[in-house]
């Protein structure tokens, strides 16, 4: 079983405010589950919903932050990244949340596709206040 490194056990927020930051965000999370020991395929599923979510923090939210932590819980370890902006909000999140719709002109599976990646997933959107998205992965 590999072990976890000091650094892993860090919660670190990572600022989401231009293009390049979307990329920041996969490599942090990327390095930080490896680093908690998730296996190639779990590692490229975080990674994966995390590049989704800073996007849309990015695009429809116009900015934000990814909070990246570890998580234990009855002796298992996760990876939990927290996604949040003070944008439009999100009117209705079911349709939001339904493959194929998109306000973006993307293929719409962003946020379902995220959900499906990942162990957990909330979704708190409020028009005019913001959305947050938490997700979690568990080993």
């Amino acid at each position: 079983m590999p072990t976890t490194s000091p650094d892993a056990a860090r919660a670190e927020t990572l600022s989401i405010a231009v293009e390049a930051d979307v990329v920041r965000v996969r490599q942090a999370v990327r390095t930080r589950a490896a680093a908690l020991g998730f296996s190639i395929v779990d590692q490229t599923k975080v990674v994966t919903a995390a590049s989704e979510l800073a996007r849309n923090t990015l695009k429809h939210g116009g900015g934000g932050h990814c909070r990246v932590e570890p998580v234990t819980a009855g002796g298992r370890v996760g990876l939990r990244l927290v996604f949040e902006d003070q944008g439009p909000g999100i009117p209705d999140v079911r349709l939001a949340l339904t493959d194929g719709y998109t306000t973006g002109g993307g293929m719409g599976l962003g946020l379902s596709g995220s959900r499906r990646l990942m162990t957990d997933f909330d979704l708190w959107s409020e028009v005019g206040k913001g959305t947050r998205v938490t997700v979690a992965k568990w080993k």
